[in-house]
């Protein structure tokens, strides 16, 4: 992802990423609604994604899990609260078990997603707001 900046503010408890993509929105969009195309951006390299199950409908839960280069597993989901395709998409992010269910002892996210055009393409805007600065 080409990332042209990234703010941490800890007074606000968020994580703000900046991306400028060289595509429209609805190609941008694409790749958040189809769980194959997603899988090759959600997660750090190191660690690839696996959607088990992803719709982008509000009120909607995708499950996930990662994996790491030793084979270890990592579990999470979304809950999608707001949906406006193909403009942006608002959800929370939290860790679970290998059973896709909650793991309360590990922080919960809320994320709002936002694809605007602009000369170049496309701006993606994530914000990512925790509930503490040791959660951030």
């Amino acid at each position: 992802m080409p990332v042209t900046h990234v703010t941490h503010d800890l007074d606000a408890l968020t994580l703000t990423i900046q991306a400028d993509f060289a595509a429209p929105v609805e190609r941008v969009w694409a790749i958040y609604a189809d769980p194959r195309q997603l899988e090759r951006i959600w997660g750090p390299p190191s660690h690839p994604a696996t959607f088990v199950d992803h719709v982008l409908a509000e009120g909607a839960r995708s499950t996930y899990y990662m994996t790491g280069p030793g084979g270890d597993t990592y579990y999470g989901y979304w809950v999608l609260t707001r949906i406006d395709a193909p403009h942006g998409f608002a959800f929370d992010d939290g860790f679970a078990d290998a059973g896709f269910d909650p793991n309360p002892e590990l922080p919960v996210s809320s994320n709002v997603f936002s694809f605007e055009s602009f000369a170049q393409g496309t701006r993606a805007r994530y914000v990512s707001t925790y509930a503490n600065t040791a959660a951030l």
